[in-house]
């Protein structure tokens, strides 16, 4: 903030009687070229002689603050999606945007003006995700342009607030426009869709959140479409984005795209030509160093000054909006007190989220389980591991509840034994498969009443110098969001003002000795992103004190006397990014964990198996690879090889299996041997407790399917073709093993009486649709009424059908209730004419299709189109 300059050097861009326009040009018409072009980076320096602050642009919020230490973490994007209730999703967004002012202003009276700390958010990611291949689909909203388009207006304004003078965030819809992988090639390739299909499929959502959701910014993509560098595209940026839109915010880079223009794509020779090429074309704002160059760009004539300064003038409009350079008690935004992240009103609101989000895709009769169910088997490899919550882009959840946790939780009186029983994939050390060392093993010292090792956190990467803080763990399991351990010390009352450890570069000690309660041979395991080493009995006996891009573990084995007291010490240090450590042991006579899986099978009266993916293996351009998996996408759409080996096992006891997925994008499991399917995606902080009551039949299951979901043996189209022909539930020709808009309930909808106003409306005019839906079951529910379109005669090119609405409805048993929905036929039929350049809507016959998911129409009606009156 600058409030102090406002007080004492009244300059015109303080006065807050101006419009933020005007205040904006006066504000740039005061820097030096240097100053401008170092403003139009992310990470922009302070100009203490205008009294402007340092501020870097970077933030994320997909589903909870994130990067920023502790926050309400919600269900992944692709989960969110999965409710189909748009209202909810604003709530998210709003809760979202509460934290984030919150901590915002937190970092400003504490003089911190980093990276994750301040108000411009790169989120909602509306990218069509058109291939169950690509990593980052579990970031969008799935496959179809219309409910990507709803939610990702909700997610907008949610972010973004109401108030008319002030921003509360800047919401960025990205990656504009056409992006969905794979992630090895993004650097260098170049995206050619037919104009049917940009403007039809991958346009739609974005044109949406700039008309309706007035969206402050826009993110471009690494990849060129058509020849041309998304982030530095006339045809996208100038013609379509501004010209054709109308949209009046800023344009960001993705991070370090600008590089590709010269370094991968090579459009330009240099540095200066790329960072101008990409100006003109309207990219104001740079995620990266490029912009550097732009003082010499206009020494060189590849840019004006004057172009300059439009584009820094529309990012201190943005600054300004946000409130930046206004008295904080001027702006209701920065009134909201640090006491609401994590608050339980957005714990609750976390659960809600992720109980719509569970999608049932199958069930035999099995769910809910039955009074008569005495022993149950939780078995896989993502039950008890905190990242099967979280997906990408996350914040700290205070306190996670695992799927494991949440079955434990809602099994009153019914006896629950875990087994892992595989890594989640073959070759990969995996570091949650080993038990961590309880606190009753372990004591800080001799004379020490505590249970734990004595902790002692650096704020240097190598153990040098005095705490920051000293405490007792009573376990080393730790996994932080980008390396930012800071508010999970002080959210929890162990660190104050300046105690926290740094985002990045910084080391923890820990130290005490460890107690076997059993003589034998022991197996001590520890892990780490990034460098570890662990001493017994001042020994050094595991070194991997060395960056890492990744968790990796290893161990070692030792005999240990019961009764006997072993000194233990374990170091680590994080580098940068994600940061996470762990100390675990293999007791003896422990079985392997395949057999112990199976003995826990053999004695339950029904097995859960947890599995499917983590954040650790699907994502954005990975370094590391696996079977099945490439650069963070995938190359096989089945279950990793471990848990299909594992399940079959399990199949093979004769006991029931009922299967919950964990995951972002589309599984091709074999249901045929599977009692029940539970889809619940990366749920957030209260997953496992969503998963548990649904299990138990305390929440009725209502998500629906935002993608479709292939057969394993389904051919799919080339991963770098961008034709949708053979993709999404408009385009594909076969049969899915699970349709778009598919979920099961606990009870059973039936719909009534399709009534459409009219027969006939013309071309730009409007039909009113209703049906009665009646639960006809004997439990309450959510039933998810979906309308779809078709065109009668079908055009090549033209997709099967249309999502055109959707409304989530509750209804106790026997309610029903009128739905109604409003059709727009200039946005409801229109389709983009290649020949003529522009979106029509083709007269002829029409039918509407209301029912539970695309492939499940319960009514239909027909009506008719005629040419547009003059």
């Amino acid at each position: 903030m600058a409030t102090a300059v406002h007080a004492a050097q009244p300059q015109p861009w303080l006065d807050t009687s101006a419009s933020f326009e005007t205040r904006a040009a006066a504000l740039v018409s005061q820097m030096t070229l240097e100053e401008k072009a170092a403003q139009m980076q992310n990470a922009a320096p302070p100009i203490e002689r205008l009294g402007v602050p340092a501020y870097d642009w970077w933030n994320e919020g997909l589903h909870g603050v994130a990067r920023a230490g502790q926050a309400t973490v919600f269900p992944q994007a692709i989960g969110l999606a999965a409710t189909f209730d748009v209202p909810l999703m604003q709530q998210v967004a709003t809760t979202i945007s509460d934290e984030a002012r919150a901590k915002h202003h937190q970092f400003i009276r504490e003089n911190q003006h980093g990276r994750y700390q301040g108000l411009t958010f790169w989120s909602p990611n509306i990218n069509i995700f058109r291939d169950p291949r690509w990593g980052r689909g579990q970031e969008t909203y799935g496959e179809d342009p219309y409910l990507t388009a709803r939610m990702g207006v909700a997610f907008v304004h949610g972010l973004q607030g109401d108030d008319p003078v002030y921003r509360k965030l800047d919401a960025t819809a990205k990656h504009f426009a056409v992006h969905s992988g794979p992630e090895a090639d993004r650097h260098h390739f170049d995206a050619r869709p037919s104009k049917r299909d940009l403007y039809d499929t991958y346009f739609p959502a974005f044109e949406a959140l700039i008309k309706e959701g007035d969206v402050d910014a826009v993110m471009g993509a690494y990849n060129r479409v058509y020849g041309e560098s998304a982030s530095a595209s006339q045809f996208l940026l100038r013609d379509v984005l501004r010209r054709d839109w109308g949209f009046k915010g800023y344009v960001v880079s993705d991070c370090w795209a600008i590089v590709d223009i010269w370094k991968n794509h090579k459009i330009e020779p240099s540095r200066e030509a790329a960072a101008a090429l990409a100006v003109k074309n309207g990219t104001e704002l740079e995620c990266g160093q490029e912009y550097t160059t732009l003082p010499a760009a206009v020494r060189q004539g590849l840019i004006s000054e004057a172009e300059i300064d439009d584009a820094v003038t529309r990012l201190f409009v943005a600054r300004m909006r946000l409130g930046m350079f206004d008295p904080p008690e001027r702006v209701r935004w920065a009134r909201i007190p640090p006491s609401v992240n994590q608050a339980p009103a957005h714990d609750a609101l976390a659960l809600k989220a992720a109980q719509e989000s569970l999608v049932l895709l199958k069930n035999d009769g099995v769910l809910p389980l039955a009074p008569t169910v005495k022993r149950i088997a939780v078995v896989g490899p993502t039950a008890d591991d905190t990242m099967a919550l979280l997906g990408n882009y996350f914040g700290t959840p205070a306190a996670p509840v695992t799927i494991l946790q949440g079955i434990r939780d809602a099994a009153k009186g019914v006896e629950v034994r875990y087994a892992r029983g595989v890594d989640l994939v073959e070759g990969r050390d995996d570091p949650s498969a080993t038990p961590l060392i309880e606190a009753a093993y372990l004591r800080p010292s001799a004379d020490s009443p505590e249970r734990g090792l004595r902790g002692e956190y650096f704020r240097t990467a190598d153990l040098s110098g005095t705490p920051s803080l000293v405490r007792t763990d009573a376990q080393i399991g730790f996994r932080w969001d980008r390396g930012s351990p800071t508010d999970n010390l002080m959210a929890r009352g162990e660190a104050g003002p300046g105690q926290g450890v740094p985002n990045d570069h910084f080391s923890i000690r820990w130290s005490g000795q460890l107690l076997p309660p059993v003589s034998g041979r022991y197996r001590l395991e520890a892990a780490a992103d990034d460098g570890f080493r662990l001493y017994v009995d001042g020994k050094q006996v595991l070194d991997h004190w060395t960056p890492s891009d990744r968790m990796r573990g290893d161990g070692v084995e030792l005999e240990l006397q019961a009764g006997r007291a072993y000194e233990l010490r374990l170091e680590y240090f994080d580098a940068e990014r994600d940061a996470g450590v762990r100390l675990g042991w293999r007791m003896p006579g422990a079985k392997q964990p395949f057999e112990e899986a199976l003995d826990a099978a053999r004695s339950s009266d029904v097995v859960v198996f947890v599995g499917g993916l983590t954040g650790d293996v699907e994502g954005e351009e990975m370094k590391v690879n696996y079977p099945g998996f490439a650069g963070g996408d995938r190359t096989d759409l089945r279950l990793p090889a471990t848990q299909r080996t594992l399940l079959e096992a399990l199949q093979s006891t004769g006991k029931p299996v009922v299967m919950v997925l964990t995951g972002g994008s589309a599984l091709a499991v074999e249901p045929a041997k599977l009692s029940a399917i539970l889809m619940s995606w990366y749920p957030g902080q209260r997953g496992g407790t969503a998963v548990g009551q649904a299990l138990f039949g305390e929440v009725n299951p209502g998500g629906r399917l935002p993608v479709t979901f292939y057969t394993a043996d389904q051919k799919m189209p080339a991963f770098d073709d961008y034709t949708m022909e053979g993709r999404t539930y408009r385009y594909f020709r076969g049969t899915p093993l699970y349709p778009f808009g598919h979920g099961l309930s606990y009870t059973r909808f039936g719909y009534d009486k399709l009534r459409l106003e009219v027969p006939r409306i013309s071309a730009d005019g409007r039909l009113k649709v209703e049906v009665d839906v009646t639960n006809a079951g004997k439990q309450a529910g959510d039933e998810v009424v979906q309308l779809y379109v078709r065109r009668q005669q079908a055009a090549p090119g033209d997709a099967q059908q249309n999502l055109r609405g959707f409304q989530r409805v509750h209804l106790a048993p026997g309610e029903k209730r009128t739905v109604a929905f409003d059709l727009d036929a200039q946005q409801a039929l229109r389709q983009y004419d290649e020949a003529g350049g522009r979106y029509t809507v083709p007269s002829g016959s029409y039918e509407v299709r209301v029912g539970s998911s695309s492939a499940d129409a319960r009514v239909q009606a027909r009506f008719e189109v005629e040419a547009a009156r003059d």
